[in-house]
């Protein structure tokens, strides 16, 4: 039986006992009932992944105790999303869960031409990366950029491969799950109306492939999982 995980913002080699925040500490005694002597695991996103006994059932300040720490592998495959920022605010939070269930390893929240401006809640979206990862049980949390704007992105990222999907039918997008996998990829993704033509253009000076996601046209959300799964795969 897999032991409940819980996350955690370090993990100190060197420790041999560990006391809970009072959100995970009311978890584990209050929510699931656990009790004295029984295990879990704890990671810090970071590739730790600590397996541990409850020492001390308070449900502020669990104590638990060192039983094995292992060092996860980060991915093989660094996969880039940078995806412009949607009206619909859960729209993007269901793509920021799906994504890291599916296996993502940066997201960038784009600023781009046609992007609706937006309250961008850090914490709360952050928050949603940490409860994927939790509930895929995974070691890795994916790293979660503020919103940057369509030109420094483009301009600034140093990727192996370097795609964008775009709606424009000008006869030079080539399909992404034909393209060559290569060990870390960025792929942009436009907002509602798509990119403007001058976006594009930067893009394709700066040496990204213009690529389709297949025949049907997408949702800005779904664009970005079904680009994550392929490059994923």
């Amino acid at each position: 039986m897999t032991l409940p995980l819980f996350y955690v913002d370090t993990i100190n080699e060197s420790d041999s006992t560990f006391v809970l925040n009072e959100d995970a500490s009311k978890h584990i005694i209050q929510v699931l009932r656990m009790k004295k002597g029984e295990q879990l695991q704890l990671t810090d996103g970071k590739g730790m992944l600590l397996t541990a006994e409850i020492i001390g059932e308070h449900k502020k300040n669990c104590t638990v105790n060192k039983i094995n720490l292992k060092k996860i592998s980060s991915p093989e495959n660094k996969i880039t999303i940078a995806i412009s920022l949607i009206k619909n605010a859960s729209r993007f939070e269901w793509f920021l869960e799906k994504a890291t269930e599916i296996g993502i390893t940066e997201i960038i929240p784009l600023k781009c031409n046609r992007t609706e401006k937006q309250h961008f809640r850090y914490d709360r979206m952050k928050g949603i990366l940490v409860s994927a990862m939790l509930q895929s049980h995974q070691a890795w949390l994916p790293t979660l950029h503020e919103p940057i704007s369509f030109d420094k992105v483009v301009s600034d990222n140093n990727n192996q491969s370097k795609f964008i999907a775009h709606c424009l039918d000008n006869g030079l997008k080539i399909e992404l799950k034909s393209c060559e996998k290569s060990t870390s990829s960025i792929i942009l993704i436009g907002p509602e109306g798509d990119f403007v033509s001058t976006e594009i253009e930067l893009a394709l000076k700066n040496n990204y492939i213009p690529v389709s996601l297949g025949n049907n046209r997408l949702r800005t959300e779904t664009a970005g999982i079904v680009a994550v799964t392929i490059l994923n795969n």
